[in-house]
């Protein structure tokens, strides 16, 4: 989403002068997107504002003049701004990310000779996405498109609904406008972003409200168009329709990051997630039933407080009875205002958490190199979107999201080619092309590692 807003803030700025550089030193603005999930981020944005301080003091010291502006959006700005602002006198700008498509008015204000400072964390009642000007000619060969914001869910260790705001969807309309001008541009592959995006429920024709499985099924339709995808989902917004279009929208990866936290109904119960461990398992067997070689990621968290032994051990079962083939895992860090960040007593030690996290990221590893090495025979459709490190090299993702470096004409960039996997790594594969003239995929159907060897694998 971050990456996604990013563009759009360049966007809003081009028609000001801005153009995107590579490095803080002796740009005229600077602008730190930030994300307010885990702690570690969020202390991140005041150490990195301290060397941009030290980077515009040089610029004023500088003959010209210069006065770099510098800024703080997204979710951290949300929760932050007054902090930020106290603590950071030198900041210029602090926006939350529904303000973004008022950057011309922030930036004016701040570009005043008297230096007016800018904090403007509100949800305005019109939705950002109706001021936003057209999105750049060229989104990438694979981009992002953002159809959904915020979460009605409350999770108790969660921030978003508080930083994000209640659930919104764009007009089906309007995305389907801006996915055709992203695939006129050269775009092949869309990932289609929410917080909570299968939660989607965006106006459509005639005033038919739309799930995200009617929204991808006229996506698919798109000449161009050859990938869709979509993060970030909630197992009990995954509804019949939606995984029924699994198998039948050949367009639709076969990958869906569908997080659980835990494998604790306990845990579950405690972090207000609505469903237990078994629903959970059940919405995959019926995922998986729509399409037998889909791949899994999904969030888990160690040390929720309260946590015991016992309820890890059931995220352990958990892992160990879906079977992953890419995950994150994180320690619970507390975040002011939520709910869970008040259970004091019942904070799991650090050290009890550093234990956990390593046992679970070795199970999630192991599971992972499993996944690669299940792929390495079969020939998989490749999309190239981008250069490789070594001469004659492009670099492409695999329906699965497994980067795939291959020896490739310049020619193939941004096509979907079939790649014979020869070599699997923990975070990679590695591969040749079938058809040095092979534009398009006809590859196979491919039987991947049943639960029991998974289990046998961890």
């Amino acid at each position: 989403m971050n990456v996604y807003d990013s563009a759009r803030m360049a966007d809003v700025l081009a028609p000001l002068g801005y153009r995107p550089v590579e490095a803080p030193e002796g740009a005229d603005m600077v602008i730190l997107n930030t994300c307010h999930i885990r702690e570690k981020a969020s202390e991140k944005v005041f150490s990195e504002l301290g060397r941009l301080r030290q980077e515009k003091n040089r610029q004023a010291a500088d003959e010209d003049g210069r006065r770099m502006i510098i800024a703080v959006a997204g979710c951290v700005a949300q929760a932050e701004g007054e902090e930020i602002m106290a603590r950071a006198p030198f900041v210029d700008m602090v926006f939350g990310p529904q303000t973004y498509h008022q950057l011309p008015e922030m930036v004016a204000r701040a570009s005043r000779a008297a230096g007016e400072r800018v904090l403007n964390t509100d949800f305005p009642i019109e939705s950002k996405f109706d001021h936003l000007p057209g999105e750049s000619a060229s989104a990438g060969v694979s981009t992002f498109l953002s159809v959904q914001e915020g979460c009605d869910k409350f999770c108790t260790f969660c921030v978003v609904p508080y930083t994000r705001g209640a659930e919104f969807s764009r007009p089906a309309a309007q995305i389907i406008a801006e996915a055709r001008r992203m695939v006129a541009g050269g775009t092949r592959e869309i990932t289609l972003l929410g917080q909570n995006v299968n939660a989607f429920h965006g106006e459509g024709r005639g005033g038919v409200t739309w799930g995200l499985a009617r929204l991808i099924r006229e996506l698919a339709e798109i000449d161009g168009l050859e990938r869709i995808r979509y993060t970030t989902s909630h197992p009990r917004d995954m509804d019949d329709d939606l995984i029924a279009a699994h198998g039948e929208v050949p367009q639709l990866m076969p990958f869906v990051h569908l997080p659980v936290q835990s494998g604790s109904d306990r845990i579950l119960a405690a972090m207000n997630r609505k469903h237990t461990a078994d629903d959970y398992r059940r919405v995959i067997d019926r995922m998986r039933a729509a399409r037998h070689d889909l791949a899994l990621s999904s969030d888990f968290i160690v040390g929720f407080p309260g946590e015991r032994d016992a309820d890890f051990a059931e995220t352990l079962r958990l892992v160990t009875d879906i079977g992953y083939a890419q995950a994150y895992s994180f320690k619970y860090s507390a975040r002011p205002g939520t709910p869970a960040a008040g259970l004091g007593d019942a904070q799991v030690p650090e050290d009890v958490k550093d234990d956990r996290l390593a046992t679970l990221q070795n199970l999630l590893n192991a599971q992972q190199v499993s996944f690669n090495e299940a792929c390495v025979g079969t020939v998989l459709p490749v999309l190239l979107d981008k250069t490789g490190r070594r001469p004659g090299q492009l670099m492409g993702r695999s329906p699965f999201m497994q980067s795939v470096p291959v020896i490739a004409p310049g020619r193939l960039a941004g096509t979907v080619v079939d790649v014979r996997i020869t070599a699997a790594r923990a975070n990679s594969l590695a591969g040749e092309l079938v058809l040095a003239d092979g534009l398009t995929s006809a590859a196979p159907p491919i039987d991947f590692p049943t639960p029991p060897a998974w289990e046998a694998t961890a």
